[in-house]
């Protein structure tokens, strides 16, 4: 196995590091991309001393990039987004709620949040009341509440129940052994009543 190369960062590069860092990559990652796009070069003395200004302000925007994130996740501590969207009358989405759809609910409520800081395992494809991570790096994050309303009311909706796992319960049956029976008597009295016409 390849050993792990030294690179000099000649820009910045998320979740590796900024601009004048030397940083330790896997050989097929810097012939690959890093040393073919011009984002890193072999370090040298020289070549660290003369990013230094660039790395100090790259640090101080990293700084400030934080600083503005711990603000956002303070404001963020009891948001809850509402959205609206068609549904069967069983509570299942025509379609479904991504990460798209949160990053823009929330943009558009003032909260500045990319789609990728949007941590959903999956699609929210029911209605209801679901808690989403929002998460920018491994120790910035909270959870904000997503409320999925249907557009129109759902038919019968009192009679319905969902467990646990998201799914349908279905209602218990009322009476049903009299609905049943209750041909059988009609049927009954029919027949006594031709036979007492026949006699």
């Amino acid at each position: 196995m390849a050993k792990n190369i030294e690179l000099l960062l000649l820009r910045s590069v998320e979740n590796l590091g900024i601009v004048g860092d030397v940083v330790k990559v896997k050989p097929g990652y810097a012939r690959n991309f890093l040393l073919p796009h011009g984002i890193a070069e072999a370090p040298t003395d020289e070549k660290i001393e003369s990013l230094k200004e660039a790395r100090a302000k790259a640090q101080a925007e990293v700084e400030a990039l934080r600083a503005a994130r711990e603000e956002l996740l303070g404001r963020m501590s009891e948001v809850r987004v509402t959205l609206v969207r068609s549904c069967n009358d069983q509570g299942l989405l025509y379609g479904s709620v991504t990460q798209r759809d949160l990053a823009d609910a929330l943009q558009e409520a003032g909260y500045d949040v990319g789609t990728r800081s949007v941590r959903m395992s999956q699609p929210i494809r029911r209605v209801g009341e679901h808690h989403i991570p929002i998460q920018f790096e491994k120790d910035l994050r909270t959870e904000i509440t997503v409320v999925i309303e249907s557009d129109q009311p759902l038919e019968e909706r009192d009679e319905m129940e969902i467990d646990e796992e998201g799914n349908l319960v279905e209602p218990k049956k009322k009476d049903a052994r009299k609905k049943d029976d209750a041909p059988k008597e009609e049927g009954a009295a029919e027949t006594e009543a031709a036979t007492e016409a026949t006699a």
